[in-house]
């Protein structure tokens, strides 16, 4: 059983940002199985480093769409991203000194932000993407 599965309430009705919301929940599950299996903090490490880095990615492409489509909400959502990568990146430089290990409660963390995030922010553009 999946950390957190897809759901089409998540889709905001434009194919590459909802695969890239799917590249995301993938992730999750891929850091939840990894604590699940006792798998070794590296593999997790790994695992958190390339999902800050796809953030980044997914941030970026989510932002200039909403600059193509003269979305009106672009600098708010812009500093929720930014926030988000605050967050993760402190988590990743923790992790990676060995000051903090993966819980459950950092999952439920990047599971409740992500889940949030698309249902009450990104779903305000998906109307506009939709056009």
């Amino acid at each position: 059983m999946a950390f957190i599965d897809w759901e089409p309430k998540y889709s905001v009705g434009h194919n590459e940002i909802d695969q890239q919301h799917r590249q995301l929940i993938d992730m999750i599950n891929k850091l939840h199985t990894a604590m699940k299996s006792g798998q070794g903090a590296r593999e997790a490490e790994a695992i958190v480093d390339e999902m800050v880095n796809y953030s980044k990615f997914h941030f970026e492409t989510e932002e200039n769409l909403m600059k193509v489509f003269g979305f009106i909400g672009l600098l708010t959502h812009k500093a929720e991203h930014a926030a988000f990568i605050k967050q993760a990146g402190d988590f990743q430089t923790q992790f990676s000194a060995g000051k903090v290990s993966l819980s459950i409660e950092i999952l439920n963390f990047l599971k409740d932000w992500l889940t949030k995030h698309i249902l009450g922010t990104d779903l305000k553009y998906s109307t506009m993407f939709k056009k």
